[in-house]
């Protein structure tokens, strides 16, 4: 009897384990790439963000390391995210250059017509598959012309975005603690010079959870700001001891956070015939993709009339300050009807009686300024103790290729104007 117990506690555990999600933790190194000569002698850029910080959180929560590292570099009074200010869309306008409406990753969650098939930013499948990205990213402009790159953790790092993924990455997960991830860049930047990254990217979750489930006036934000603030801290000091002089550092977000009513979301409007329209969204942002474009107006129409709390747009009418319209919409990936929630408003329209987090992001920055997001920089390519007004994130593209001497020759809504305020080497004309 006790043979067939101990049997079944095993058979239990073995099923247990099976059942458990297998994490992968194991660095990717991709073989045969080394840096030209040339390459060898260009700076290095450490890419941070730290999703959903706010672009006042430093000051408010006292961020003494970010406000001291800033204070020797660049700040800037916010950086204004693309739109919709979420967080997979807004991470690759960063490092592409392109608005979400130009790279065709619109949302976190979408529609595509001619796929017929979403996409998702918890379906790893979804996000690891290079054809659902649009332009060229930075690490993948680098490989091409011969320079390393390394991320630990970014939107799109994962997937082969024209054959190309970083010379060493590592696939998204909670299970590294911070000091192997510090650690892992050290390592990096210790390699010969010919194996030695200099565009690496680098991520922070923790603020956008705390923010999401506790608002991001709550001790848990602040408790996760500090844990930032010290890890940055952390990084930069062990970076020194690789004895390299021209490392650069930029720290951005992907978007600001604000407090919403969570007791009152707003559902599916009434008029809506979900039989004849692929719904995607939720919460900030709602697209309506017309099974027949016969449907569009009729629907618009009966939509206007019962908003309330809300904005209802034709793709083919939405605010140009968005860059999210038919004309923008170079992948077709946009619905053709968009609901978009008046602040504080969100939309639930998936799981009736689901609770709503207090906080949120995703609505239109120049209406909303908690969706401003955080850029500071430092390191020999900068000026010093400079403060800049507001801009575009697009262009932290511009300034990351200007510094590593990175061209790229298609089309991109990034400019140079950031880079000629903030390097001490203007870019050329």
């Amino acid at each position: 009897m006790k043979f067939y117990s101990l049997l079944l506690l095993a058979m239990l555990a073995f099923f247990t384990c099976s059942a458990q999600k297998v994490v992968d933790t194991v660095q990717k190194v991709i073989p045969g790439r080394e840096n030209s000569k040339a390459q060898e002698k260009k700076p290095y850029v450490i890419l941070i963000s730290a999703d959903g910080f706010r672009y006042d959180f430093a000051k408010r929560y006292h961020a003494d390391n970010l406000l001291r590292l800033a204070g020797e570099g660049v700040s800037a009074s916010s950086m204004i995210p693309s739109y919709p200010s979420v967080t997979f869309p807004n991470h690759y306008a960063i490092v592409s250059g392109l608005y979400p409406s130009h790279s065709g990753l619109v949302n976190n969650v979408f529609y595509d017509r001619k796929r017929d098939d979403r996409y998702s930013m918890n379906n790893k499948d979804k996000v690891a598959d290079g054809s659902w990205y649009g332009g060229s990213p930075l690490w993948v402009r680098a490989e091409q012309q011969k320079m390393l790159s390394a991320s630990f953790y970014w939107v799109a790092s994962e997937a082969k975005i024209k054959g190309i993924q970083p010379t060493y990455y590592y696939v998204y997960n909670d299970k590294i603690n911070i000091h192997n991830r510090i650690q892992a860049v050290v390592d990096w930047l210790k390699l010969p010079a010919n194996k030695r990254p200099h565009f690496i990217s680098f991520y922070f979750p923790q603020v956008d959870h705390a923010a999401h489930l506790h608002g991001p006036e709550s001790p848990e934000t602040e408790h996760e700001v500090h844990f930032i603030d010290s890890a940055v801290n952390e990084l930069q000091k062990a970076v020194k001891t690789t004895g390299l002089k021209d490392v650069n550092y930029i720290f951005v977000s992907d978007h600001g956070m604000t407090r919403v009513d969570d007791k009152n979301p707003l559902s599916i409007p009434a008029s809506i015939d979900t039989s004849k329209y692929v719904i995607s969204g939720d919460g900030i942002l709602v697209e309506l993709y017309a099974k027949n474009k016969g449907d569009v107006s009729a629907a618009y129409n009966a939509l206007k009339k019962e908003a309330k709390d809300y904005d209802v747009y034709l793709k083919t009418n939405t605010p140009a300050h968005l860059h999210y319209s038919a004309a923008d919409d170079w992948q077709n990936r946009i619905g053709d009807i968009l609901l978009i929630p008046r602040w504080p408003r969100v939309f639930n329209i998936w799981h009736s009686g689901r609770e709503i987090h207090p906080g949120w992001h995703g609505y239109d920055p120049a209406l909303v300024k908690d969706m401003h997001a955080t850029f500071f920089a430092w390191g020999p390519a900068f000026k010093k103790h400079l403060n800049i007004v507001p801009f575009q994130n697009v262009s932290v593209f511009n300034l990351v290729s200007n510094i590593l001497g990175i061209t790229h020759t298609d089309k991109i809504d990034g400019t140079d104007d950031l880079s000629n305020k903030v390097l001490l080497k203007p870019t050329k004309q």
